[in-house]
């Protein structure tokens, strides 16, 4: 048995992971994408495809988890990819955005590609464990993540051939953590922990750092929002289609819930009620309908508002940009006058998408903030403003930055570093072997130091 990392393995992007078995059998589980430094999203190669693999697992629908299965798809795989229900929908939405971005733009090629996806899927339940009949006596299960809907860890138990001689080995159980979430998310259930592993893969993305509570981040959020505003400008929210953005708008709700006829000192006369919130990404309003319609995976909480008669992701201060035209046209109207109002619109780390008209109109003014609620990789055009700079490049013109930029980590769908352990010590038995993929080298190299503390247990650092 043979554990091969064809991404994140230096970052934390490009997840791919390939556990290669008996007579060259294998499985994959996911296929991401490449994003932030060194990387160009029209060269995402699949040096890796060889006939054994029978089965793409795929652990959330993110795209540095799932980024690369149209190369995957290209350059020729056919077999299952297995993923969670609520995955199974929303790849293709995010997909199809993806190739339109990295590969294509061509309708007959996109068309094809999905329906290639939609013919191979194969939605699962969690804790139901499946066969992949291709490799005997090799079964796996999802269980639940608490990263973003749908996602899922992956356990895989696999008992060696029989033969007249005896086994060839013996049962091993390898689980891949994929991207774990944090407790008490309400639209999501909490992470679950496996039972037990010989070998764990697990993500490391916050190893090194802890994140505010809930209560905590809300304060922070409102305060932010409120001192910004008085200032009669706006704010620029950079976020992921899938997970961050339907969480805002839950805690915005709240807020303005909570406190609209709170008025804020020094703008004139504004309210919380008055605040106007646009969401601008028409790929986050297609997984946000899609959260809308998995509610019962909601937790309590947020079902709870609903048979109050509110709706945490659709109210009265949302106000919905449909099309490229009207996109241009707020743009436009916000460079010239810099209203007070919150515009949430991706990419995540302003690798493109519509944030990237926003940031090019209104970074150059004093009054705009730009506010960061999501792990901005390296080599992103999001991790430099968040050095603070006095001028960036976007689209091969220099912007100067007298906005003011903000991050807030309380938001992160990754586990922090007590989290992380926590889902370690949340197994029946603790795992013989811990690799950590999906972070940076600081993050990593401290993850490591606490496991090895707290578990006296094996950890290593993979490089490939």
């Amino acid at each position: 048995m043979e554990l091969l990392h064809h991404g994140a393995v230096t970052g934390v992007t490009g997840s791919c992971h390939e556990l290669r078995l008996a007579n060259n059998l294998a499985i994959l589980v996911d296929c991401g994408l490449f994003q932030g430094e060194n990387t160009n999203d029209t060269e995402q190669p699949i040096d890796f495809l060889h006939p054994g693999i029978q089965a793409l697992i795929v652990t959330h629908a993110h795209i540095d988890h799932i980024g690369r299965i149209p190369y995957l798809l290209e350059a020729g795989f056919n077999r299952p990819i297995y993923c969670s229900a609520a995955t199974a929908a929303l790849m293709p939405i995010m997909l199809e955005d993806a190739i339109k971005i990295g590969l294509t733009r061509e309708v007959l090629v996109i068309r094809r590609l999905l329906l290639r996806l939609k013919r191979l899927l194969r939605p699962l339940s969690y804790q139901q464990w499946t066969a992949i009949t291709a490799i005997p006596g090799l079964a796996f299960r999802l269980i639940p993540a608490g990263h973003i809907l749908g996602s899922a860890g992956v356990e895989v138990h696999y008992s060696p051939a029989h033969t007249e001689s005896g086994s060839t080995g013996p049962a091993r159980r390898i689980v891949f953590s994929g991207d774990i979430g944090c407790r008490d998310s309400p639209l999501l259930g909490d992470p679950q922990s496996p039972d037990y592993a010989d070998i764990l893969v697990l993500e490391s993305t916050y190893g090194d750092r802890l994140h505010e509570g809930r209560a905590q981040r809300q304060q922070q959020l409102q305060a932010i929002v409120e001192r910004c505003l008085r200032d009669q400008g706006t704010i620029l929210i950079p976020a992921f289609a899938v997970g961050r953005t339907q969480e805002l708008l839950y805690e915005l709700e709240a807020i303005i819930a909570a406190f609209q006829q709170h008025q804020l000192s020094g703008a004139s006369g504004m309210s919380w009620q008055d605040i106007a919130i646009v969401l601008d990404s028409p790929l986050a309003l297609r997984v946000t309908e899609a959260y809308d319609d998995w509610q019962h995976w909601w937790d309590t909480e947020a079902r709870r508002r609903v048979r109050q008669g509110r709706h945490p992701l659709d109210f009265t201060q949302l106000h919905i940009v449909p099309d490229h035209d009207r996109h241009q046209a707020t743009v436009a109207y916000l460079k010239r006058t810099s209203a007070p109002c919150i515009v949430i619109a991706g990419s995540g780390m302003c690798t493109g998408g519509r944030i990237m008209n926003y940031l090019q109109a209104l970074l150059p003014d004093a009054r705009t903030d730009v506010l960061f609620v999501g792990y901005q990789a390296q080599g992103t055009l999001g991790r430099e403003l968040q050095q603070q700079p006095h001028q960036v490049t976007i689209g091969n013109k220099a912007i100067t930055v007298a906005a003011t930029i903000h991050t807030l980590h309380g938001y992160s769908a990754h586990a922090d570093q007590q989290g992380l352990l926590d889902y370690v010590a949340g197994m029946n038995s603790l795992p013989g072997e811990i690799r950590l993929v999906h972070g940076n080298t600081d993050a990593k190299k401290m993850l490591a130091q606490k496991l090895r503390e707290h578990f006296s247990i094996q950890v290593t650092l993979p490089t490939a």
